[in-house]
This record gives structure tokens, sequence and C-alpha cells, in this order.
């Protein structure tokens, strides 16, 4: 088997163009790859600014900027299929609140990762806009500290928001 093989076992999304998109929130479509650099510890980082779901209680959409950041251990998640697991949300009815834990479950889920955390900047509905933020530290690690100091302070000093 060539390298270039054994790098995408197990990839079936990564440049195929006949890939469905699901309309209803289904983590199954994540994929993982192998981490390359297990022995460094560094942060990955996505910028989803087109995020969507819907109101649970009136089915109105929902739009955010997702921002996912992590600390990878063995495996990592394949960016092809996380954009396609989030488009999942597009007819998802979920809380801001929820969408944004629920994705960072399932990516624990995934990947079992050192440290995760994802924040959702959504834009206001009826003059009010809501950034939900949730982290994970793997437990019995220093990640795990880092985890509870992170909560503690991510929001301490808040960006000044003009452009929503």
């Amino acid at each position: 088997m060539k390298n270039r093989d054994r790098e995408i076992e197990g990839l079936s999304l990564l440049g195929n163009q006949e890939v469905k998109y699901n309309y209803d929130y289904n983590p199954k479509v994540l994929e993982t790859f192998e981490n390359k650099n297990q022995e460094n510890e560094y942060f990955v980082k996505f910028n989803c600014p087109e995020f969507t779901s819907l109101c649970p209680i009136t089915g109105q959409p929902d739009f955010a900027t997702i921002y996912i950041s992590y600390v990878p251990s063995v495996y990592m998640v394949e960016s092809k299929s996380l954009k396609l697991y989030l488009f999942s949300y597009r007819n998802h009815g979920g809380f801001h609140e929820d969408c944004v834990n629920t994705i960072m479950k399932d990516l624990i889920k995934l990947m079992d990762p050192k440290y995760i955390e994802v924040w959702g900047k959504f834009t206001p509905r009826g003059g009010i806009s809501i950034d939900p933020y949730c982290n994970y530290g793997k437990e019995g690690t220093d990640w795990q500290d880092t985890a509870k100091q992170r909560l503690h302070m991510h929001d301490l000093n808040p960006e000044k928001v003009d452009n929503r």
C-alpha cells in the first residue's frame, strides 16, 4: 500500500464529488485521520462563518460563526466531513447553547482530543445576540486544568461587537 493510500484510508468524503448533503443533524458523517504529529501539542482551529440551525420553537433560522479549537491526540477531524456535519444542522431545531455543546460532545466522541473548545457567535434576532462557549480538557491531564482556567477567564475582556 502506498503512503498516500494509507493516508486516505477510511476517508470517503475527501475528493468525492458526489457527496450528498444531509439537511438533518447527522454526526455519522464525521471522519477522522491519524495525527502525524502526536509528539507535539498544538491547536487546530476551524472558523465556520456559515453555520445555520433552526429555532426549536419558532422554526426561524439562526445564523452563526462557530469557532472550534482543539489539541489533537491520536485522531483529527477531516475538514470536509466537519463541513458536511455542520451543514446537517441546517434543518435541526436546537437552542444555540445546545447546538454548541452537541458539536463539542460529538467531536469528543469522534476524536478523544486532549482539549477542545467550541464558541458560537450567533447573529441577533429580536435585538439579542447569544455567544455560547463550552470546553473540555481530558480528565487526568494538564488540559483538564486548562479547560477550567479558560472557562473561568474566557470572556473577561469581551470584544466590541459592532458588526452584527
